[in-house]
């Protein structure tokens, strides 16, 4: 029964791949959600991960069996509709042997009077509608009898018409009436327009890539060559890793640079979780990219540059294509600065001088054997900065007695250095709250001019909003977090 499900699965991937209606695939932690455009209709769905499955107990499987039987009918009874309607035979010629070795998609055998966008089947349309020589002479002669007393002029009027009738059959395109307007879609001559992304390239499938979701995208983007290692399975266009005529070279392995261990010590690290990538082992004039380079294309309906995606390189964020972005809401593609709100920002900044004067106190109270210099050059920064304001001075001052007090109580001293930016923050930080409390206030007082129902409304709508400005406010705070530890491990290096 397996098998059987497995089957109709292949069967409308190859339906996906021939009628090219695939348009979007992301990768989530749930598993791969494809989206294809089928008759007009969006249809999105999710394909989980190959793991190994554990089988448990306490399911009930004949219930299982009958959901499946229903649904397996189901599904081959759709099938039979979306392949006669590209007028493709069902079922399609599956060969056993291949499956049993592992060919899952090369174990089909496509049949039908139309292939869209196959020259062979444009070849057998011409033989099957090619008239007979003799009768095809005869018509020749008979036309060719009337048409001889016409006039060039005639003919050319003829011809004229027939350009503008072509012109005719030109499609509109929409353009906005006035600049800044909404951009509408285009309309495009097909609908495959978009299958053809990867149709001039040949691709090669490390051992360690995901080798099912990739051949199945590249098919129905256009690509008719697609190679793997042997141990993946039948069904390759080549095993050959070096064959020339593979353009891309699609790898998931860390770089390794290549060493020579011949000292008896121990053979190299050579398996599938490490590719030793030296410079005299790349194929020259292929692309090396890794498997989200594929996903990302596809999705931006445009090739990505490939240097961003070379082994090794530190991937772009992957994002979803079905979320839209919305105004406010957290957009990975945008600088921190541009989306975080002013009190998230003014927070921040207080954060990082409180973790600076933390870091400072530590390197102070560690340096306790050291006072006696310390208090010199505590005196010459005095000396030197008597230009500045009284205020810093008398802070300086404060802190300076501070400390002292500290050292002969033998206590720790936990201060925080007061300038005139932290305070010009901390003020402004005190001014956006009291402006958040006033607007929070007015809108209490709006709210108890509404109706039971309305406020409820009301309620729940603002119920909805502060929970998804938690969740942007969480991914900011995570995203500010690892810039931060990012610039540490840079400026330490």
């Amino acid at each position: 029964m397996i098998a059987r499900c497995e089957r109709l699965c292949l069967e409308f991937q190859h339906y996906l791949i021939v009628s090219r209606s695939l348009t979007k695939s992301f990768l989530s932690i749930k598993g791969i959600y494809y989206q294809a455009n089928i008759q007009g209709e969006d249809v999105l769905w999710l394909v989980p991960y190959k793991f190994t499955q554990r089988v448990v107990g306490d399911v009930d499987f004949r219930i299982m069996g009958t959901f499946i039987e229903f649904y397996m009918t189901l599904l081959g009874f759709i099938n039979f509709r979306l392949y006669t309607s590209i007028g493709l035979k069902y079922p399609p010629k599956f060969d056993l042997v291949k499956d049993e070795n592992a060919a899952e998609l090369g174990a089909f055998t496509l049949e039908g009077k139309t292939l869209i966008g196959g020259e062979d089947q444009k070849q057998l349309e011409d033989i099957a509608h090619r008239p007979d020589p003799k009768v095809q002479a005869a018509v020749n002669k008979v036309v060719k009898s009337l048409t001889s007393g016409e006039s060039n002029g005639t003919a050319s009027e003829s011809a004229t018409e027939e350009g503008e009738q072509d012109n005719s059959g030109a499609l509109d395109k929409f353009e906005p009436a006035a600049p800044g307007g909404d951009v509408l879609l285009q309309p495009a001559a097909t609908a495959v327009g978009h299958g053809a992304l990867f149709s001039n390239f040949t691709f090669y499938l490390s051992r360690e890539t995901p080798r099912q979701p990739l051949e199945f995208i590249l098919k129905a983007f256009g690509c008719k060559r697609v190679g793997w290692d042997a141990t993946l399975g039948d069904g390759a266009f080549t095993t050959n890793e070096l064959d020339p005529s593979i353009t891309h070279h699609i790898v998931d392995r860390p770089v390794v640079l290549a060493t020579n261990v011949d000292d008896g010590e121990g053979e190299g690290e050579d398996n599938q979780t490490s590719q030793k990538l030296a410079l005299n082992q790349r194929v020259p004039g292929r692309v090396y990219v890794q498997p989200q380079w594929v996903w990302d294309s596809i999705n931006d309906d445009e090739l990505k540059e490939v240097h961003m995606y070379a082994p090794g390189a530190s991937l772009p964020p992957h994002l979803s294509p079905f979320v839209k972005n919305v105004q406010g809401a957290y957009d990975p593609t945008i600088p921190l600065e541009e989306q975080e709100p002013e009190n998230e920002a003014l927070a921040a900044d207080s954060d990082d001088e409180v973790d600076a004067d933390e870091t400072v106190e530590g390197m102070d109270i560690a340096d306790e054997d050291d006072d006696d210099n310390e208090d010199a050059e505590d005196d010459e920064d005095i000396d030197e900065d008597e230009g500045e304001d009284e205020d810093e001075d008398e802070d300086e001052a404060t802190l300076r007695q501070q400390e002292l007090e500290a050292e002969l109580t033998g206590a720790s001293v936990k201060t925080k250095k007061a300038n005139a930016k932290a305070k010009a923050k901390e003020d402004a930080l005190k001014a956006f709250n009291k402006k958040s409390k006033e607007e929070t206030e007015d809108m209490e007082r709006a709210k108890g001019m509404l109706s039971k129902k309305k406020r409820k409304l009301f309620e729940q709508m603002q119920y909805t909003n502060n929970k998804k400005s938690a969740a942007d406010e969480k991914l900011r705070s995570k995203r500010r977090r690892l810039e931060k530890e990012k610039a540490k491990k840079a400026a330490s290096a």
